[in-house]
């Protein structure tokens, strides 16, 4: 049997200290951030084998988590890097069919800026405050 491995959620930050995730968590009520923090920490548990209704693969090595909070669908997308992180980058309200390119487009500039500051060697170093799991 294969042993599961240990998935460690990081928040995304950029170079001001400005953390998307943590912006909109601070604007949901106590019930709603409750919600989130549960959908994440099943993320943190199942890592890449998350699968519809819960989560999808978009493109690029983008995926989103999906969640509904007071009636609104929210999309929280992340990546996986270094074997054992997943990166969460941001969250919004989803009010089209598909993500739209935008909000991909978004997380893709996350990843690249993410991957340019953080090696694997540093990373834990660099962001020990942000990690949810």
């Amino acid at each position: 049997m294969k042993e599961q491995k240990e998935w460690k959620i990081i928040l995304y930050e950029d170079d001001a200290g400005v953390c998307p995730i943590e912006d909109y968590m601070s604007s949901l009520s106590e019930e709603d951030e409750e919600k989130m923090i549960r959908c994440i920490e099943y993320l943190n548990t199942v890592g890449i084998g998350l699968r519809r209704p819960q989560g999808d693969y978009l493109r690029d090595g983008i995926y989103e988590l999906r969640i509904t909070l007071s009636g609104d669908k929210t999309r929280t997308l992340y990546f996986f890097c270094y074997e054992t992180y997943i990166i969460l980058t941001h969250t919004f309200i989803k009010t089209t069919d598909k993500v739209s390119d935008k909000e991909i487009n978004k997380a893709l500039k996350y990843k690249e800026h993410f991957l340019h500051k953080c090696k694997q060697a540093n990373i834990e170093e660099a962001y020990n405050d942000k990690r949810f799991c």
